[in-house]
């Protein structure tokens, strides 16, 4: 059994509120969860409105598939956020 994580940081400079952050939190990670069928959920920053903190997890059978599944979810953040990534720490164990 493989275990991918990531922890990608993206900043949101036009988010004015929490509200408005949680909006914006909520739609991206129903997207990313119904697209990849990963774990997703927001790990830091929480009181933070323009910096959104996401921990993503998947289990894989192999180590080459489990990389492959966090640099597609990397991927489709940049493709469809307008959020800016600033950092990505990923582990495979």
């Amino acid at each position: 059994m493989i275990i991918a994580t990531a922890k990608i940081t993206l900043r949101a400079p036009w988010v004015k509120s929490l509200k408005e952050k949680r909006m914006v939190l909520s739609s991206l990670k129903e997207r990313i969860k119904n697209k990849f069928n990963v774990s997703v959920a927001e790990i830091e920053s929480q009181d933070n409105h323009k910096i959104i903190v996401l921990g993503i997890a998947a289990v894989c059978n192999e180590t080459s598939k489990g990389d492959a599944m966090i640099n597609s979810v990397i991927n489709f953040i940049e493709e469809n956020s307008e959020a800016f990534i600033t950092d990505i720490e990923t582990e495979i164990i």
